[in-house]
């Protein structure tokens, strides 16, 4: 059974998939509690899988592991301005070195501000 998120908007509710995107062991930790799990080897392998699922709307969440998705910040910050959904959300992956995040540095980026 696949895990789906509920979306609402314009009083209405939509199911949508959520879809995890990183190396073996993130996904696999993802995939056992239900949640659709992509592996992608390297950075540009996940921004292709990334951008493919950013184009459907049938996907609300997508779940990426930070060692994957930290050295294409920039092209994710891109997309998050375009496009607000699917929410794209960085976790730390098994092995990676929690660093702070400067989330309002974030936020001002993808405003414009």
């Amino acid at each position: 059974m696949l895990y789906y998120a509920i979306l609402t908007q314009s009083g209405r509710e939509f199911r949508v998939r959520v879809i995890a995107i990183g190396g073996q062991s993130f996904v696999t930790g993802f995939m056992l509690s239900g949640v659709e799990g992509y592996v992608a080897d390297n950075p540009p392998e996940a921004l292709q899988k990334i951008g493919e699922f950013s184009r459907r709307d049938d996907v609300g969440l997508m779940v990426l592991s930070d060692d994957i998705s930290e050295p294409i910040r920039e092209e994710l910050n891109t997309i998050r301005m375009k496009k607000p959904i699917p929410v794209i959300y960085e976790l730390p992956g098994p092995n990676s070195q929690r660093e702070p995040v400067d989330y309002r540095q974030m936020l001002k980026k993808v405003l414009g501000i």
